[in-house]
């Protein structure tokens, strides 16, 4: 989602300006990464996080139910469970209306 933003310094000037996600969004991003086993790594680099930020939200996932842990052979591996897949189907259908 952009912003628009318009100057009038010289003239009207469009400027488009990404919008910071919010919680929801970096959530879903993550849901939408763990569909496959995945290690942290790929979670972060898919959904476009930080490491900080993946230490805190995907606990928070764990904790709600909608990702599990699973130990790989080369570490934890993610992965979304079915009340994740179902909450993950209804935030991109009301994406839609908005």
């Amino acid at each position: 989602m952009t912003r628009i933003h318009l100057d009038n310094i010289g003239g009207k000037v469009i400027v488009l300006v990404p919008e910071r996600r919010g919680r929801i969004e970096i959530m879903m991003a993550i849901l939408d990464k763990t569909s496959k086993g995945v290690n942290k790594t790929k979670i972060v680099y898919g959904a476009n996080l930080n490491f900080n930020m993946a230490e805190r939200y995907l606990p928070l996932l764990i904790k709600q139910g909608l990702v599990f842990r699973l130990n790989g052979e080369t570490g934890h591996v993610y992965e979304i469970t079915e009340r994740g897949r179902e909450v993950l189907k209804n935030y991109k259908e009301i994406k839609k209306f908005i």
